[in-house]
């Protein structure tokens, strides 16, 4: 392959940070710009020599001509640079997805994991799996798996593992990035309505994942949740073969025995009726059970093996699942603070009920960010209150960027702190976010029984969770 000087607009998001990664280590120059340079990811991107600008502009980009410009899927008409390529009418572009399907997967065997749920801890075990195995896989990671070196990495075996995303790939290109991954085992993890700023409903969702399916060649495989209705609705398919994985008597892959308890949890895999494994490890909750079935099967076949069974689960035991998946940011005997990614309502409830079998003797005070697009919108109103019920105590940050959401359109977050208090629920919503932390610290300080604390966001919730930390520490809580 012959080297060019790529550069990357939005180089510092987490995706196209590691997509720079990766195309440096295949020998390209690589350079790009961001609106926000600061650590860690920049820092990871100097180290490795890397050039990022701060700020986005047209004659900088015209004066550097590189070979080939990488649009992140933020970037938007508008932007300096943006519109400088267009004008151009001669500099080679393209979106991020489209780069991983003609530069890195090419001549690779993908493994692309797609789904609402899950995809970046069952993407980081399959890899994990294929490590141990000696296969020197490839990775793209949306998250820092604890087991492993980085979110990326080129290898040089032939099996790549990428998250397949269902969001767009760039402003000039609104299919779903999964389509362009050349899946050749396709892992379907779930499907729920999600990305409600750009799919309208349900079906539009089902509608970008039968179009992935449909991307799957003869000779590859789709790893299928058989116990969720929206993938099942996706059947038949005749291309390709089908594996089902669930807890129902129907699945070929079935999760049997599963028990969770403090030390962590366990299950039996079955393939086709037979034993396969009995696993052991310091995850939580049955979600976690089916991303690593999921996992085992996608590296099984990967490596080969058209019986499952004859790929050895022994190194399970050792995974350690990905940062901020209810991380542990302090931990004594009468108090725990967690940090977790989740922000589906989906994804919530699993969470807790994991929290409920680690800490039995604990009450939870579950603190939520509607962040993302789809949780500061009503559509889930019902959905986060009843998600959210599983905890004892529920405190319910400010809806991020509230005013740009009309009041008929936005979450409410005092109407379902009304009906979790209703049911049963001590619940509070606040209008800032350093307000529920001081509330939480007197709730802490007056608590006579072990608590558990856990942040739910995919953003930074202010800095609270770190800031709740910080006092405990100067305290000597």
């Amino acid at each position: 392959m012959e080297a060019m000087h790529v550069y990357f607009m939005g180089i510092c998001g987490t995706a196209m940070g590691n997509a720079a990664l990766l195309m440096k280590a295949q020998g390209h120059s690589v350079s790009g710009s961001d609106s926000g340079v600061y650590p860690p990811m920049s820092t990871v991107l100097e180290s490795a020599g890397i050039e990022i600008f701060e700020g986005f502009d047209g004659e900088r980009l015209a004066t550097l001509a590189p070979d080939l410009v990488v649009v992140g899927n933020a970037m938007s008409r508008g932007n300096p640079e943006v519109e400088w390529v267009l004008d151009s009418g001669e500099q080679a572009f393209l979106s991020l997805p489209q780069l991983f399907h003609d530069q890195i997967l090419s001549d690779r065997l993908p493994i692309v994991v797609a789904g609402t749920h899950g995809k970046t801890t069952t993407a980081s075990i399959v890899t994990y799996l294929l490590e141990n195995a000696g296969a020197h896989p490839g990775w793209l990671i949306g998250g820092l798996p604890r087991n492993l070196s980085g979110g990326s990495n080129l290898g040089t075996g032939a099996p790549f593992v990428i998250e397949g995303d269902e969001y767009d790939s760039a402003f000039f290109d609104k299919r779903s990035k999964f389509i362009h991954y050349r899946p050749h085992i396709a892992i379907l993890n779930n499907l729920e309505f999600d990305h409600a700023d750009i799919f309208r409903d349900l079906e539009d969702v089902k509608r970008s994942f039968a179009y992935f399916l449909r991307v799957v060649p003869k000779s590859g495989k789709v790893l299928l949740n058989g116990d969720d209705a929206n993938l099942e609705n996706l059947l038949p398919i005749d291309w390709t073969e089908v594996v089902s994985v669930g807890t129902d008597a129907h699945n070929q892959l079935r999760i049997i025995n599963f028990k969770d308890a403090v030390e962590g949890s366990s299950f039996e895999l079955h393939w086709q009726g037979d034993r396969w494994a009995t696993v052991s490890w310091e995850l939580h909750g049955l979600y976690n059970a089916r991303n690593a079935a999921m996992g085992a099967l996608a590296a099984a076949f990967a490596m080969g093996f058209e019986d499952p069974k004859a790929f050895q689960l022994d190194s399970l035991k050792s995974f350690k699942g990905v940062q901020r998946r209810q991380d542990v940011l302090w931990e004594t005997t009468e108090l725990s603070v967690l940090e977790d990614f989740a922000h589906h309502p989906t994804a919530i409830a699993g969470a807790l009920e994991g929290l409920r079998a680690a800490y039995p003797k604990h009450q939870i005070h579950a603190c939520f960010e509607p962040r993302s697009h789809t949780a500061t919108q009503s559509l889930f109103q019902a959905d986060f209150t009843q998600a959210l019920s599983g905890a004892d105590r529920v405190s319910l940050g400010v809806v991020h960027r509230a005013e740009r959401i009309a009041v008929e359109e936005r979450l409410d977050v005092e109407a379902i702190a009304e009906e979790l208090e209703a049911g049963g629920v001590s619940a509070r919503s606040y209008c800032a976010n350093l307000d529920l932390l001081q509330d939480l610290k007197m709730d802490l300080k007056a608590s006579e029984i072990p608590t558990l604390v856990v942040f739910f966001t995919n953003g930074a919730f202010d800095g609270i969770q770190h800031a709740l930390v910080e006092s405990l520490s100067e305290c000597g809580a």
